[in-house]
């Protein structure tokens, strides 16, 4: 017998079984070269008591042995392990035992021995596939039956900061991952306002304080990308689930860091995610049913307005961010912000929103923290394909603000303040009353201000050019109705300056 032990990242555990020892001698050369951890035994009866005390993932078993051949080995194994993967060796195939018996004993492949081992090394590789992917599969199976088996402990009044741990701690061996977090956006309050939680475990098990800012605008938009598409997201660094209850809307996302995914080359691994996450969203719908009796409100109140407001404070960080790259852009979303407002008041709209308006123009440039310096900050002629990646910048923003349930209102306008009343405009190419209206008057206070302001590409231009550069542009560019209300009232704005007599109107 020979045995020796390899560095191997996945670890499988492979037995040899063949009365020459040559032949382990051999196949413990390819085995070797892999990286798997191997042992070779000449005795078929000491094989099954290996079997039987140890664990092995794959076994190479010889057909023809004494004092028993391959058939009753693999028989005698099969009292006790149905899970084994076995592969039978022949020293011809009209040696090999009938198909039929093969079948019976649930012998997963065999081939024939020869001077060379391609064929075997391929079916080995090939097995230890089929043994990655059943793996998988019975962990995925078992971690549902953890998910709901959960489910009585929530009828319990469980607080819900132990079910969003336990949900994360059943899915982190199933990615192999040991950092993870959940973001839920919870259910309305008795005043109807939506509030949203959090729990992290592994580098995420941390205060509100530290937690949002670990949040980059990279994974804020893949974040919300999950969120609006409804499916899983495969990142570099890990894997977002969205929530979806049973109405099929979103509550939130798991998210689980992770560089090696199992589930990367099983076919139907992401739908194995889903079926966990639509598990998980189902036990926190009942938790959220349930737990709210066992929680303490102003606790509840206080977490939530603590991470509302360290939301607040990244997306503004981010904001200022994309206004400190480009002296030309500097005040940009702030001058939109107040445009936006003025109109909205012009138009007598509601103070809810008049306050989504401000939002809106504060943060409507956010998506550009997602566009590389050398294309945004081009002082000559951008190239289609760089302009293509230019307007990718609403939907961007839309992504990064929809991670929050409180910007829900936000995120159509953000994504749509470029559609054109004509249908010419992006990302969807919206048209006339498709467009929402709060959108239509951040497109006109976002070209008024970006046509009074100096650009890498060309000059400002004078209040009066701009004016006629909007007029031209209503109806087709513009809501003309928004254009009308705007000059409207541009004598009652002190804050505009003309660049004609460089003094305010």
């Amino acid at each position: 017998m020979r045995k020796k032990k390899v560095a191997s990242a996945k670890n499988y555990r492979i037995l040899i079984v063949d009365d020459e020892p040559g032949i382990i001698d051999s196949l413990s050369i390819i085995l070797n070269r892999s990286g798997y951890f191997y042992e070779g035994v000449t005795s078929p009866l000491e094989a099954i008591e290996k079997i039987r005390n140890e664990r092995f993932d794959l076994m190479i078993l010889d057909y023809l042995m004494s004092p028993i051949h391959g058939d009753e080995v693999v028989r005698r194994i099969r009292e006790f392990d149905s899970e084994l993967y076995i592969l039978l060796l022949t020293g011809h195939k009209d040696l090999a035992p009938p198909l039929e018996t093969i079948k019976a004993l649930d012998i997963q492949g065999y081939c024939e021995k020869s001077d060379r081992f391609d064929q075997l090394q391929l079916l080995v590789e090939s097995g230890i596939k089929s043994i990655n992917m059943m793996n998988t599969i019975k962990q995925f199976r078992d971690g549902l039956n953890k998910i709901l088996e959960s489910v009585p402990k929530i009828y319990q009044l469980q607080p819900i900061g132990n079910i969003l741990e336990e949900i994360l701690a059943e899915l982190l061996p199933l990615v192999s991952s040991k950092d993870a977090f959940i973001l839920v956006d919870n259910f309305a309050d008795t005043n109807h306002t939506k509030k949203s939680i959090f729990r992290g475990i592994g580098r995420y098990r941390t205060d509100i304080d530290d937690f949002v800012p670990m949040l980059d605008s990279g994974l804020l938009e893949k974040i919300g990308k999950a969120r609006i598409s409804k499916k899983v997201i495969k990142t570099p660094s890990g894997i977002i689930l969205p929530l979806l209850n049973e109405l099929s809307e979103s509550i939130g996302v798991i998210y689980v860091e992770s560089s090696e995914n199992p589930v990367n080359d099983m076919a139907g691994g992401f739908q194995l995610l889903g079926i966990y996450a639509a598990q998980a969203a189902s036990s926190l719908s009942n938790a959220f049913l349930h737990s709210m009796v066992n929680m303490k409100n102003d606790e509840l109140s206080q977490t939530y307005e603590q991470l509302r407001i360290r939301y607040l404070d990244t997306i503004e960080a981010l904001r200022q961010v994309v206004d400190a790259k480009d002296e030309y852009t500097r005040g940009h979303s702030d001058r939109v912000s107040l445009y936006c407002v003025e109109i909205g008041k012009a138009f007598g709209l509601s103070e809810k929103d008049l306050e989504t308006l401000r939002v809106a123009g504060l943060f409507h440039d956010v998506g550009k923290m997602g566009i590389a310096d050398d294309i945004l900050f081009k002082s000559e002629k951008l190239s289609p394909k760089e302009y293509d990646e230019i307007k990718k910048h609403p939907l961007k923003g839309a992504r990064i603000l929809s991670v929050i349930s409180m910007f829900r209102d936000v995120v159509p306008i953000i994504k749509c303040h470029h559609e054109r009343m004509d249908g010419k405009g992006y990302p969807d190419g919206l048209r006339g009353p498709e467009i929402p209206f709060l959108a239509r008057i951040v497109s006109v206070a976002d070209a008024f201000d970006a046509m009074m302001s100096d650009r890498h590409y060309r000059s400002r231009l004078d209040l009066n050019s701009t004016i006629k550069q909007l007029v031209d542009g209503s109806g087709t560019q513009f809501d003309a109705t928004v254009v009308e209300k705007f000059i409207s009232i541009l004598d009652s704005l002190p804050y505009i300056e003309d660049t004609a007599t460089k003094r305010p109107v």
